[in-house]
């Protein structure tokens, strides 16, 4: 059986045109159920007077009973069982409901002076999108107890150092410090809180307590209506602000809850004070609070991370570098709700602004730069050594390389590539040619195996004419008597 809200909500998306599947898949109806209502003209209750009346001869009874004795329906049952009633439980169990409504505990209303006392709380609104996921939205509230002034942040977390910095803004918020601030059993603030015993506070919330001169008090487990100002902040907050607003960021949400805080919920009339919160604030509450505390207050948390091989910390599911001489120590985390920061002892090694994104590496560049300039100087190393494995005398060539050009592991590095597709011993005779003709550099040696490695045209053979004429040829024999003449010049030949 559905009640008139129902009823009207079904006769509303039906007359925006939607069908029986698609009004019982939006409002978790049966279909069947759906199309009954959709036909039916106007909402009629289920009618229970059939069923009551059979109770008609019992029920001056049953009342006499309930006001003899707080009895249970079990019990009505078995007395008129007694005196002949035959009808079902269910139906003893509606009249008694009817008859003797239960009963609701009765609280006083709670005074406070003013400065005396504010109340913080959490509360919960779906989710909001951050970077690539999405996180819980939270918020955190503190309402004065006297003229109910209002605080509100947004955060994605309820860690304690969201706690911590949420306490320190509502307090530069009010200009000053409650004497009293009154808090949940929540695990950032109370380790334990035995019945009727007091409450053991966190040490973090001791010393933000101690800083700013509060005194933390517990509400009774299981007793929320001790802070019954901001539980319904909570509930205002959500029905008021949230339900029906677009959110599309964080920082535009803080930006809208300001703007409703100074335009709304701090400057309407309060049904209980009749005044307006941020008037009776200022005129009354704010010169009593204690003053801000001269010394910042800080909200960090720090414990213990150990630094991975890649020299990386994971914290909220994302990964944060360090300086890669630091990789597998074990590091102090001061975690900020805005900043990370690593020390190793006393030292800063390394610090990131905090990313509530998930599965994000977040890396500063300079981290890994001692990592390259190893692993460079150590190729540069090996490159050198297998230089000077080429030839005995590769090490005056070295001496006179660093002599001549700026940059001789560029040289070297050329060289040995040479000796990749020359081979070594090619390389090593080039090496010390170059040094016979005092000729320092990777290009005289490419020169130098050029030229030794370009291909000579083999000599053709000797061919010889056939022709028989040319074979039989007869030469007459030398005169050699020309020797032997006196070749002594005349005066007359000597003068010309």
């Amino acid at each position: 059986m559905i009640d008139y809200e129902v009823f009207c909500r079904i006769k509303q998306q039906q007359a925006e045109g939607l069908g029986a599947l698609q009004i019982a898949h939006a409002m978790g109806l049966d279909e069947r159920t759906t199309r009954k209502w959709m036909v039916a003209e106007r909402y009629r209750p289920r009618q229970g007077g059939a069923r009551v009346r059979k109770l008609d001869a019992f029920g001056e009874r049953i009342r006499a009973w309930l006001e003899r004795h707080p009895f249970t329906a079990a019990q009505i049952v078995q007395k008129l069982r007694q005196e002949g009633y035959a009808g079902g439980v269910t139906l003893v169990k509606d009249f008694v409901r009817r008859v003797r409504p239960p009963r609701r505990p009765a609280f006083l209303s709670l005074s406070f002076a003013p400065g005396e006392c504010a109340q913080v709380d959490w509360g919960q609104y779906g989710t909001i999108a951050v970077g690539s996921t999405r996180r819980r939205l939270s918020f955190f509230a503190m309402t004065m107890g006297f003229s109910r002034l209002l605080y509100l942040a947004f955060t994605v977390t309820e860690r304690m150092e969201q706690w911590l910095a949420c306490h320190v803004r509502a307090f530069e918020f009010l200009g000053g410090v409650p004497r009293r601030v009154m808090i949940d059993n929540l695990k950032s603030a109370v380790l334990g809180h035995p019945p009727g015993g007091p409450a053991r506070f966190h040490p973090r919330y001791l010393e933000l307590a101690a800083h700013f001169g509060f005194e933390p008090v517990a509400c009774p487990l299981r007793q929320a209506h001790h802070k019954g100002r901001v539980e319904r902040s909570v509930g205002y907050i959500k029905h008021n602000l949230l339900d029906g607003l677009e959110i599309a960021g964080l920082p535009s949400l803080e930006a809208e809850g300001r703007r409703w805080l100074d335009e709304v919920a701090n400057v309407r009339v309060h049904r209980d004070t009749r005044r307006p919160p941020a008037e009776l604030f200022a005129a009354e509450e704010k010169p009593a609070l204690l003053p801000l505390p001269p010394a910042a207050f800080d909200t960090s948390v720090t414990q213990p991370v150990r630094a991975s091989r890649q020299f990386r910390v994971e914290v909220d599911g994302n990964r944060y570098s360090v300086p890669s001489e630091h990789a597998g120590q074990v590091l102090t985390l001061k975690a900020c709700a805005d900043r990370l920061l690593f020390y190793d002892r006393h030292n800063l090694v390394a610090e990131h602004l905090r990313s509530y994104d998930r599965a994000q590496d977040v890396s500063h560049p300079d981290h890994e730069r001692r990592l390259l300039v190893e692993r460079r100087r150590a190729r540069s190393q090996q490159i050198y050594r297998r230089f000077l494995l080429l030839t005995p005398k590769a090490d005056a060539f070295y001496a006179h390389l660093t002599q001549r050009r700026m940059d001789p592991l560029v040289h070297l590095r050329k060289i040995v590539a040479l000796a990749d597709v020359y081979g070594p011993a090619p390389v090593a005779q080039a090496i010390e040619d170059a040094i016979h003709f005092q000729a320092f550099s990777s290009e005289y040696i490419l020169n130098i195996l050029q030229q030794r490695g370009r291909q000579q045209p083999p000599p053709g053979p000797l061919h010889l004419p056939h022709k028989q004429e040319l074979l039989d040829l007869e030469l007459p024999e030398a005169d050699c008597s020309v020797y032997d003449r006196d070749e002594t010049p005349t005066p007359e030949t000597d003068h010309e």
